[in-house]
């Protein structure tokens, strides 16, 4: 990770959902500034790790019978950067892009999928504009007006 520190911080944090309950399938152990990748469920809704963007290689699985009600939960944060959705179903794709408050819907790959003239972004706490090549010529450019009369 990007300091020892950070490392630490993904440490404590997954440390404290196996403390309130959540079940390590993979990974968890770190050595300086390397975390492991790192698997968890039955994560308790209310814990930093759940709550917060981890910026570390953690992933949470989240079982749902209920489409409407993963929606919602997706929707129940703070954060809203980007959501993968693996379905054949049309409908649901729809779904999730008409309902999702995220930056991007992607069908049938992971969220971090992009290519670099994609608006890559996200909303709520995730960021503020976009990333990608016109995006980035934007930021790069003074927009200026001159206006000359001659009478």
């Amino acid at each position: 990770m990007i300091s020892e520190g950070e490392a630490q911080r993904v440490e404590r944090w997954v440390k404290e959902a196996k403390a309130e309950g959540a079940r390590l399938l993979c990974g968890g152990r770190r050595e300086g500034a390397m975390f492991e990748p790192t698997l968890l469920d039955r994560v308790p809704t209310d814990l930093a790790l759940y709550r917060q963007e981890v910026f570390g290689p953690v992933a949470i699985i989240e079982p749902f019978d209920d489409f409407d009600g993963a929606l919602e939960r997706i929707n129940d944060s703070d954060f809203g950067l980007q959501a993968g959705l693996f379905t054949q179903d049309i409908y649901r794709a729809n779904r999730a892009w008409d309902e999702l408050e995220v930056g991007a819907v992607v069908i049938g790959d992971v969220p971090s999928w992009r290519v670099d003239h994609m608006p890559y972004g996200g909303v709520k706490a995730s960021g503020l504009g976009r990333e990608g090549i016109r995006f980035a010529m934007e930021d790069m450019t003074e927009i200026r007006l001159m206006v000359l009369r001659t009478q």
